[in-house]
């Protein structure tokens, strides 16, 4: 049913914004791009932001903490990001981290200073940090690592956390014991009293947990300054890029869809929602704001750590990807477990999600197969199943249908267009995205910026 509306109803529609413009009713503003893992991560989204935000104006991240790692070649040097947004080498682009962002300060200035030795420059005056973002202290990395250690003394099995501190700060943010950027650039007395006595706190549920709480406030005091001219209001500052000229905005998921604390492969997830409703509450932005979403798969399937993972190949084809994949975790140093493309946990990214279209990274790893095989649905007793199962128990008990594609045994790091890719690499393209329902806007042959075919 349509809702006509008149402009008595709505006296408001056409009043000027901050900016001074005028605004009709359905133009909310600036639309932004949102880049997300489709997997379980490491698919390669940090080549896919680099390509956006040399146009960009605005990168955000709006969620997850120093647990991600994104690897970026640009000219030749590697950059390695886990906090900042890989927008930040663009000298033209403003990097923002939003407020569902867990932030590490030790870990972010020790970042900028490695990236600053490889070439990095003007970072500071480039980036702004919400002051309602959850800080990670110390502490909350070794509770991490004291939880894991208890999980598998337990249960025989840890989750396989990257021990970042995430999950316990994330912990604190929920039973509203956490403490923001705001806090720590306020009334450093209150801030001191509010640290105590979260120390304090896990101490109780930790006694071997030993904290030198002085040392600790001593050091936070002095990273406050070092980061106060960055801090900002941060749906303010979003309110009014949105609402203001035009701009490119554009979203840095971290982690990925099956890795999310709601939708991923619980609990082997990570404690964020890496899914796209994470890019309206970590940043403060309404869903009229969001434009492209564009989910990053690769053309195999990798994991780190444990959980169920129906398409792995403990084999010789396992070991390929891995090697031929450099298949090695960015922040952990973990080796990643590798598999066969399972199209099940994409087409469920995407019902979550809702792609625009999705960017197909290593494709080049394929190139010495004889037969490539992709997984498009899940049996359980003998019966198709439609939908991606909650339960891990059941995850693990899956059978695998695969379609079996001929390998087309060529080099493919060289091309650059569609035109260049062999037949059969397009044949496998093609199936990918009719059988996901989504087009495929980009397909990765290699590490660099230009390695990075562009559809349409």
């Amino acid at each position: 049913m349509s809702h006509s509306w008149s402009a008595k109803e709505h006296k408001n529609a056409n009043a000027p914004t901050t900016t001074g413009q005028k605004r009709t009713r359905n133009d909310g503003g600036n639309k932004v791009t949102v880049v997300l893992g489709a997997q379980w991560g490491d698919e390669g989204k940090g080549k896919v932001v680099d390509l956006l935000a040399t146009e960009a104006d605005i990168v955000c991240r709006c969620q997850g903490g120093n647990n991600a790692g994104h690897t970026v070649v640009v000219d030749g040097k590697e950059y390695d990001f886990h906090l900042l947004p890989s927008g930040i080498i663009n000298p033209k682009s403003i990097s923002l981290i939003g407020n569902g962002v867990v932030i590490h300060l030790p870990g972010l200035f020790e970042e900028c200073e490695k990236n600053e030795k490889k070439g990095l420059r003007g970072w500071e005056k480039r980036l702004i940090v919400s002051d309602r973002a959850h800080i990670v202290f110390d502490f909350h990395q070794v509770v991490d690592g004291l939880q894991e250690t208890e999980r598998q003394a337990q249960d025989g099995k840890n989750i396989g956390t990257t021990k970042k501190g995430i999950g316990p700060a994330y912990s604190s943010k929920a039973s509203r014991t956490g403490l923001r950027i705001c806090d720590l650039l306020g009334d450093y007395k209150e801030f001191s009293t509010k640290f105590k006595n979260l120390v304090r706190q896990y101490q109780n549920m930790y006694p071997s947990l030993v904290v030198d709480v002085e040392d600790q406030l001593k050091k936070l005091k002095e990273y406050a300054e070092r980061l106060r001219p960055m801090v900002r209001d941060g749906v303010y500052y979003m309110y009014e890029a949105l609402h203001g000229s035009p701009k490119k905005i554009l979203v840095e998921g971290a982690n990925a869809a099956l890795l999310d604390i709601d939708f991923g492969t619980y609990p082997f997830v990570t404690s964020s929602n890496c899914t796209v409703g994470g890019a309206c509450t970590g940043l403060g932005i309404p869903p009229l704001n969001i434009g492209d979403v564009f989910g990053v798969a690769k053309a195999y399937t990798t994991r780190v750590g444990i959980g169920a993972f129906p398409t792995e190949q403990l084999n010789a084809i396992g070991d390929l990807l891995q090697s031929r994949g450099h298949e090695v975790g960015v922040t952990t140093g973990r080796k990643r477990r590798c598999g066969w493309l399972d199209l099940v946990i994409v087409r469920y990214a995407h019902m979550i999600n809702g792609f625009t279209a999705i960017a197909m990274t290593k494709l080049d790893i394929l190139d010495v197969l004889d037969e490539i095989k992709v997984g498009v649905a899940y049996k359980l007793n003998g019966k198709r199943i439609p939908h991606f199962p909650a339960n891990m128990d059941v995850l693990q008990k899956v059978e695998v249908e695969y379609e079996t594609f001929p390998g087309w045994k060529t080099d493919t790091s060289a091309a650059r267009k569609w035109n260049d890719l062999p037949a059969k690499a397009q044949n496998y393209i093609r199936f990918i995205e009719n059988h996901i329902g989504v087009p495929i806007k980009w397909v990765g042959v290699g590490k660099s910026r230009e390695c990075m075919i562009q559809m349409f």
